[in-house]
């Protein structure tokens, strides 16, 4: 066995690219070969220094990819993010602390950059919780049962006034863009998408060979402003008596307001044959479920939790959000380099500087990274002992400076 000293950690050149991408697929249980024209699709994603591989000898064995991104903070502000994707460890070369070599040099990297948080998914819960990260953000999936629901089959479109129009992928690519990024200002916790996704997700450029090409529809407003877009598929199945029984699958949904998502969600359980929808990622707290005359119809499936935040910069990304009270609060972040104190005002505006006051609350800077979005409740993880109240009610005090009152929520997997 090599001796973990002797694996080279380091960023790969372009060269090295099929081999790194053969690690990638052996570490996600793929195909290894990639075809060229795999690996053409593909190479847009390399940036010099931004993906890493573990080799031994002349095997890449570890894999580790990072890409520019916005993180949105509660309030609209958007953060410069390092985006973590492709992590991989092949099965001949697990526990020799390679992934935590390729994260210190990837998160060195990310702070000379002046990123202020890091994001990823994790395909496993325990694992990022030792490098700071921690879950931020919460998905969640509904399967509708359509003739439940309670809605009229014979609604023809938008009760306000707006229009559903079918659309193509060349429209998705020119208009889908502007909406998302509408989104994401306003949507704490969603992330940039580039063209590069815009051309995935609509087939322009095809990762695998099981592209399935959807059908795109749009909500346009009274005043024919694009306020939503869905993409969906659709099974093929017919049951006893010949009678169809379809379920119609959401790849993503985007809307700006309530009435765009409502016409979208009656749009789906509207079309003839589908019986079932599955909604894909949505919000925690989607509306989805209240907008049928019985809410029963739409049953959560699953939810996980989703983008994983590690907060590179403590000052600034407790200064970039916002605040849902006046008040103040001491951190002692054991993790994450001291003790900050954080000043919110009636304005919802915060103020941050490091601090050798006594602390109102201990915790680590994956907690830290959990409670920043709004999501959780620093109550809960009081109770759990993950976060440890060195003054009776900071952790309330906490709640009330942190909490939203919607739940952030990341529509993006990278």
């Amino acid at each position: 066995m090599t001796r973990a000293a002797d694996i080279d950690v380091r960023p790969i050149t372009e060269a090295e690219l099929p081999d790194w991408h053969r690690a990638v697929h052996t570490g996600f249980l793929r195909e290894p070969t990639l075809t060229e024209e795999q690996l053409a699709a593909r190479r847009p994603w390399f940036v010099p220094g931004r993906v890493r591989g573990a080799f031994d000898g002349d095997r890449c064995v570890a894999t580790f990819r990072s890409f520019d991104q916005r993180l949105t903070a509660v309030g609209g502000a958007a953060l410069p993010s390092d985006a973590i994707t492709n992590v991989t460890v092949s099965p001949t070369h697990r526990r020799r602390g390679l992934l935590g070599r390729m994260m210190e040099q990837d998160l060195a990297a990310a702070r000379e950059r002046g990123d202020a948080v890091a994001t990823l998914i994790a395909a496993e819960y325990p694992i990022y919780g030792r490098y700071g990260f921690g879950p931020a953000t919460t998905a969640a999936e509904w399967t509708i049962d359509v003739p439940r629901t309670g809605l009229d089959p014979r609604w023809s479109g938008p009760e306000d006034g707006g229009r559903i129009d079918l659309v193509d992928a060349e429209d998705v690519r020119k208009l889908g863009p502007e909406l998302h990024e509408r989104l994401r200002r306003v949507q704490p916790g969603a992330v940039s998408r580039d063209e590069v996704w815009w051309q995935a997700t609509t087939g322009q450029v095809r990762y695998y060979n099981t592209f399935q090409e959807p059908h795109y529809a749009v909500y346009r407003a009274p005043s024919g402003e694009v306020e939503g877009m869905v993409a969906y598929t659709a099974d093929d199945r017919w049951g006893d008596g010949g009678q169809p029984s379809n379920t119609a699958t959401v790849k993503w949904l985007t809307t700006l307001s309530p009435n765009a998502e409502r016409a979208l969600w009656r749009y789906l359980c509207s079309i003839d044959w589908i019986t079932h929808v599955k909604t894909g990622r949505r919000a925690p707290d989607d509306l989805l479920p209240h907008f049928f005359p019985d809410p029963r119809a739409a049953r959560l499936t699953s939810q996980v939790d989703w983008l994983w935040v590690r907060i590179l910069d403590v000052v600034r990304a407790l200064e970039a959000r916002t605040y849902g009270s006046a008040g103040s609060l001491v951190l002692d972040v054991v993790d994450g380099g001291g003790r900050y104190r954080l000043e919110a005002d009636a304005d919802g505006s915060g103020d941050c500087a490091a601090t050798t006051d006594g602390a109102d609350l201990t915790l680590n800077l994956s907690d830290l990274a959990t409670l920043w979005l709004g999501d959780e409740s620093a109550v809960r993880l009081a109770a759990i002992g993950r976060v440890r109240e060195e003054r009776a009610g900071a952790a309330r005090v906490a709640d009330a400076l942190l909490r939203t009152s919607r739940r952030p929520w990341c529509p993006d997997l990278f």
